[in-house]
């Protein structure tokens, strides 16, 4: 079977030492089958075996090979569509719960490695960056929102103070949330892997799901094995393929680039982020950059739909890196890399049950590193019979892209076209 190794990511590159996990080579029995090694799966797998609950990971490549290691490493709070628009789609008593829910997924981060001693370049604070009038409008209400959800670590930052924190001359203002933050993505889901395996849970690289045997003992199949359990988890994400039809059916991968500098003198790192805060813009089609612990400027942004890898990633984010910091038009790329995210419609993620025994997550929608984390919470719940936030998700309504898998990717580029072309023209 050949062996799928990390992308050459700066992440990859910098990855703490781990030991290698074996392929799954048996049959074998547990309580609950984990499908994918990224944040979603490693989640659910640490709260359940938490729990008591005998877990067992499959995972088709390396631990964190998917979007939870190779992602922009922002700690990002809410949803990719947030709480007022939750609110006018399935009414107060369901937006109130998934409100409560919405600034939970950071805490869990801070919370595992805390307890679990995972060494990832944890940093506090996180700046939405506002382009025009308008999008600073937009934050003085998103703060006033967050703020009625209990969310009170937010300052609005006008044209003086964001130059405090960020030396780009394009922002007019922005808002700071001390809850937010940045780590190194990868490190992060390696040392969650280490805890679960501190915990008795077994984790199977190179082994992935290829059918599902479904019933009242599922069967996980994999090339070399099997795994019958008691309940499964579907947490493939972006890198599921076809595996579970009927979840392909109402999403769509796409795929996001990230450069990352070589490292930077310490005065220039400080020039640039002297608080050292992560930050994204407040475009529909956004850019974002923090630094690394090694000085590195690891800047992303793009998006290609269908989840084809560029030819050239640095031609594409590199233009946006030096249009937000000129200063850095001498400084050299040493890593350019792409990784997949899971868009639906709604822009929501799906949450349910196929069956009596087989739990999902999916569709994070570019919003996954705090939003999983709560997954795997939410999940792990339903699976002990506590299911009402389980359902506040699974109730939020979802659909198939319009026309079919055929016609998904060229609509929803079509849509990302025209708000685009609203973020350039101010709208």
């Amino acid at each position: 079977m050949a062996n799928t190794s990390y992308p050459a990511s700066y992440y990859a590159a910098s990855a703490n030492p781990v030991p290698p996990r074996p392929a799954l080579q048996d049959d074998v029995e547990t309580d609950v089958c984990v499908i994918g090694a990224g944040y979603t799966g490693l989640s659910s797998a640490l709260f359940l075996l938490e729990n008591g609950f005998k877990v067992t990971v499959l995972e088709a490549a390396k631990v964190g090979f998917g979007a939870s290691g190779r992602n922009g490493g922002q700690i990002v709070n809410s949803y990719s569509r947030d709480i007022d628009v939750i609110e006018r789609s399935v009414g107060p008593q369901q937006a109130q719960l998934l409100g409560n829910m919405a600034f939970e997924g950071g805490r869990i981060i801070r919370e595992r490695v805390a307890k679990y001693q995972i060494q990832c370049d944890l940093k506090d604070g996180g700046v939405f960056a506002a382009l025009t009038a308008k999008q600073m409008g937009h934050l003085e209400s998103q703060k006033r929102l967050w703020e009625r959800f209990g969310h009170t670590q937010l300052e609005l930052l006008d044209q003086r103070r964001i130059r405090e924190v960020v030396a780009c001359d394009e922002y007019v203002g922005g808002m700071l949330d001390m809850s937010g933050g940045h780590i190194h993505p990868l490190n992060l889901a390696l040392g969650e892997a280490a805890a679960v395996e501190s915990l008795g849970g077994v984790i199977y690289e190179q082994s992935p799901a290829v059918r599902i045997e479904r019933g009242a003992s599922p069967v996980v199949h994999t090339p070399q094995g099997k795994v019958r359990a008691k309940f499964i988890i579907v947490a493939g994400n972006a890198y599921l393929g076809n595996l579970v039809p009927e979840l392909a059916a109402k999403s769509m991968p796409c795929g996001t680039q990230v450069i990352a500098t070589e490292p930077l003198s310490d005065e220039l790192a400080h020039s640039l982020l002297p608080q050292d805060y992560c930050v994204e813009d407040c475009n529909y089609l956004l850019d974002y950059y923090r630094l690394t612990g090694d000085k590195r400027l690891i800047f992303g942004g793009g998006v290609v739909y269908g989840a084809r890898d560029p030819a050239n990633i640095e031609a594409i984010i590199r233009p946006k890196m030096l249009k937000a910091f000129p200063q850095l038009k001498d400084v050299k790329i040493d890593y350019a890399w792409t990784g997949n995210f899971l868009l639906t419609l709604s822009r929501l993620p799906q949450v349910g049950r196929l069956g009596d025994n087989i739990y999902y997550s999916q569709g994070c929608s570019g919003h996954g590193v705090t939003y999983t984390h709560l997954a795997g919470k939410v999940l792990a719940e339903a699976l002990r019979g506590q299911a009402e936030r389980f359902d506040a998700f699974a109730d939020l309504p979802h659909y198939p892209f319009p026309g079919g898998q055929l016609m998904r990717t060229p609509f929803a580029a079509m849509g990302a076209w025209y708000y685009g072309l609203r973020d350039k023209l101010g709208f």
